[in-house]
């Protein structure tokens, strides 16, 4: 999703009529959860041949392509500030999605989708400041170290210290996203950033190996890639959030971790024991817990940047 933000997310003040309005919102929720984690689970696929930091850089570089053509960034006439605030987002987002294609290459895709979760479940809870909010955080927090505590002694260490700095950055994506949606208020400063996020990870990605830059497999799986996490879902929910209240949309967005766990047993044949099962209701119950939270708070508008998935 990924990458999106689950539980802190507000809705934005104005978004544009896109495809998909007749449509149930939560459905369109729903199916961008599941094209974001289809998307992570071919991302899989793609390090398996060509290593993580290529397939990243392959899913950004054809997603900031397609935002090009389909929104062009030099259109908004940008000034200095806009341009810095695209820079910031853009390094962020090619941070955090380096590092969780990190974890997914070490751990199942469900328990890093999971572990990432912390960062905006934190942002939420610390937001409300609520007495209640402390039991959803007590509760992310007892599974969040279940997934991890079981996989400290193995080498899957490397896997979750990675999803664990992916959600540290997606709060920095949070903030970031905010001060780019007011320098945007046209929405195209998302296609500047991942141009800037492609850009920094060119470098390291030819240098892990440029073999698969040349794989017509990986190449094309990385159009895939790109149109299933960023694109699709990045459009499904504009459109829904026209339509949602901040509750009902965060309740749905807490499923990710579980949709990643079916995706990861389906498509990969990831299979996660009980207490892995367990530890991941729980995470989905805290950030579902939290989001009916902020139905009492005062909504303010987010900028459409915030939607683009993490993972």
């Amino acid at each position: 999703m990924g990458e999106t933000t689950p539980a802190e997310r507000r809705l934005p003040t104005r978004t544009p009529t896109l495809a998909g309005g007749r449509l149930p919102a939560p459905l369109l929720i729903l199916v961008a959860a599941v094209s974001v984690q289809v998307g992570a689970g071919l991302a899989v696929r793609m390090i398996d041949r060509a290593g993580p930091l290529v397939a990243v850089w392959l899913r950004l570089a054809f997603g900031a392509l397609m935002l090009a053509i389909a929104r062009p960034a030099w259109r908004s006439r940008p000034g200095r500030n806009a341009w810095r605030a695209a820079i910031l987002f853009g390094a962020v987002l090619a941070a955090m999605n380096a590092s969780f294609y990190v974890a997914i290459s070490r751990i199942p895709l469900g328990v890093a989708v999971t572990l990432e979760f912390w960062g905006p479940l934190a942002v939420a809870v610390l937001s409300s400041r609520r007495p209640l909010d402390l039991l959803w955080a007590a509760l992310a927090a007892a599974g969040i170290l279940t997934l991890a505590g079981g996989r400290l002694a193995t080498d899957d260490v490397v896997g979750v210290a990675f999803a664990l700095a992916a959600g540290s950055f997606w709060i920095v994506y949070i903030l970031q996203g905010t001060r780019l949606g007011a320098a945007w208020p046209d929405g195209r400063g998302l296609g500047a950033a991942m141009v800037v996020g492609a850009g920094l990870l060119a470098v390291p990605a030819l240098a892990s190996g440029s073999s698969g830059l040349v794989d017509p497999w990986v190449l094309g799986a990385g159009v895939v890639v790109a149109l299933f996490s960023s694109v699709i879902p990045y459009t499904l929910e504009l459109a829904a959030l026209r339509r949602l209240s901040a509750g009902a949309y965060g309740v749905l967005t807490s499923l990710d971790p579980a949709v990643a766990a079916l995706v990861g047993l389906a498509f990969l044949g990831q299979e996660l024991d009980a207490a892995d099962l367990i530890a991941i209701a729980c995470v989905v119950v805290a950030s579902a817990g939290a989001s009916l939270e902020t139905r009492g708070r005062r909504q303010a508008g987010v900028p459409e940047e915030s939607l683009v998935v993490a993972d």
